[in-house]
């Protein structure tokens, strides 16, 4: 399958129940089925549809073999579960490697793409050997079967493309608009200040009105006004901890009225929500865990949903904020990063929810449905969220981990790494977020100089993060160029990195009709 032009129906399938797999026989009917259980697959015309039923038995996961030959001298860019964490890249084969959602192949002049379309109702992964392609599907309620009763669930719907007639870039960017529905996405380009990178929670009212000065100050006339992210500090617990988000702690106060003063400055507001994360004694029926920076919500419960919808309105509503930028959810719901989950994604933890006959996967779609629903026309930054399932119900997506104002080289790894490698996602799932340009003077000016030029040149959001101590006439001047020129470059051709087959830290940027060099190294 994986170097044919077209899909077909796959050699094997097997599903899993309580971790014992059995395979299933293939009907002329296009049923694969035992005496527990059937799998339908659709093949229809540039897809193959999956469609699961076992009304006796919890099944944990599906798997779809594909045999193949698989020539020498071929190449694999994988996907991540959620964010980046630097680890995106082209590579030979492994076997032992996995790939979450989607992957491209290369070989010479031709590329292949094979990946599953957004909101599935599994968490699918890919591997290739030599002898074989499989897809893995898992359509467990948290680290349990679902279970379905009667319902049919439709598991995923695989597409693939391939070509000679573009780069691998080209392709890339071609197959992830082929993997989603069109989403809404703003037509305006998104520019701003966000306080985190440089403050670390340490914010105020009167901080907060002296950034957003400067924002002002350095960002273009015109009706498309900048935003000001207040990031994690101004809640009640502090720091990075959760709710309850009712209201502001006892430095910031009323958070409609320092909404306002960012609007009167000629600004947006905007904030940051841990929703799945509060201090607050709910229900015990309601959680999922408890630790010292609150108690985890279960986002599978109605309640829940409903108790974080109000929060949301609330925010956007009552204090007048225009972005919501919500944090730690595949955190909150795994309780390990992505980088840490593996292709089994829950390793050797327990998982639960009170629904269970709903798969982790559908419930983390409802979640983002409820939220996205709750902040009416305020835009939503997802951070740490999982982007196939999110995609339609998030204006931007932190693509990769947290850059910084202190460690240039987590800048270097996580940023550059997520703007290349994620970059054929933007404006095909949502807006590509590469977060923060952190600028203090821990890290060389050179350096964040050319994080902020190819940001401001690449087509996707552009947010800053500056110390105050850190920013003279050779920083605003720099600033004020790269808010003008990210202002025109949204609307072009993104930036498309030229050495990403060689390089996880691209340094050749085609950016418009020139190619750009960057040097991301500091000098020993």
């Amino acid at each position: 399958m994986l170097f044919e032009t077209e899909l077909r129906l796959p050699d094997l399938v097997r599903v899993e129940v309580e971790s014992e797999s059995s395979l299933l026989e293939f009907s002329p009917e296009g049923f694969w089925q035992n005496h527990h259980t059937s799998v339908h697959v659709e093949n229809a015309a540039d897809r193959l549809h999956f469609e699961l039923r076992s009304e006796t038995k919890r099944i944990e996961r599906v798997s779809f073999t594909w045999k193949s030959h698989l020539e020498p001298g071929i190449r694999f860019l994988n996907d991540a579960w959620e964010r980046g964490y630097g680890d995106l890249e082209w590579a030979g084969l492994s076997p032992e490697r996995y790939f979450p959602w989607y992957f491209l192949a290369n070989r010479g002049s031709r590329t292949w793409a094979i990946g599953v379309r957004t909101v599935p109702s599994a968490f699918c992964h890919w591997s290739v050997t030599a002898r074989e392609l499989r897809l893995v599907c898992d359509v467990r309620s948290g680290t349990r079967g679902v279970d379905l009763g009667s319902r049919v669930l439709p598991i995923a719907t695989v597409v693939m493309d391939s070509g000679e007639d573009g780069s691998p870039f080209d392709i890339a960017s071609r197959f992830c608009r082929k993997m989603s529905d069109p989403v809404s996405l703003p037509d305006d380009p998104i520019i701003g200040f966000n306080d985190w990178y440089y403050g670390h929670g340490h914010n105020s009212p009167e901080t907060i009105r002296r950034d957003t000065h400067l924002l002002v100050e350095l960002a273009p006339d015109g009706p498309n006004r900048p935003f000001f992210m207040i990031d994690a500090g101004w809640q009640v617990c502090g720091d990075a901890n959760g709710g309850p988000w009712n209201r502001g702690n006892r430095i910031f106060g009323d958070m409609k009225k320092v909404a306002e003063g960012i609007r009167a400055s000629g600004a947006r507001p905007g904030i940051w929500i841990r929703p799945l994360r509060t201090h607050e004694r709910l229900p015990e029926t309601w959680l999922r865990g408890r630790d010292e920076h609150g108690v985890a919500l279960d986002p599978s419960v109605p309640e829940v949903l409903e108790y974080i919808a109000e929060d949301v309105e609330r925010i956007v509503e009552d204090w007048g904020y225009e972005m919501i930028k919500h944090d730690f959810t595949t955190y909150e719901i795994f309780g390990q990063w992505g980088f840490e989950m593996g292709a089994g994604m829950t390793g050797d933890r327990t998982m639960s929810f009170q629904d269970e006959s709903r798969t982790t996967a559908e419930i983390v779609r409802s979640f983002y449905e409820k939220l996205r629903a709750a902040a009416g026309s305020s835009l939503i930054d997802g951070c740490n969220v999982i982007g196939h399932l999110a995609s339609g119900c998030i204006d931007l997506q932190r693509t990769g981990d947290d850059t910084s104002g202190y460690d240039w080289v987590r800048t270097r790894k996580m940023g550059v790494n997520t703007l290349a490698f994620r970059m054929p996602q933007h404006r095909a799932f949502f807006l590509s977020d590469a977060d923060c340009v952190g600028i203090t003077k821990k890290i060389p000016w050179r350096l964040n100089r050319q994080w902020l030029e190819v940001l401001a040149g690449s087509g996707t959001p552009l947010l800053v993060s500056a110390a105050p101590d850190a920013v003279g006439t050779e920083q605003k001047k720099a600033l004020r160029e790269a808010y003008l020129l990210s202002s025109h470059t949204q609307a072009q051709p993104v930036a498309e990195p030229l050495d990403w087959m060689d390089n996880r830290t691209p340094t050749r940027w085609k950016m418009g009709d020139r190619e750009v060099r960057f040097d991301w190294f500091a000098e020993s």
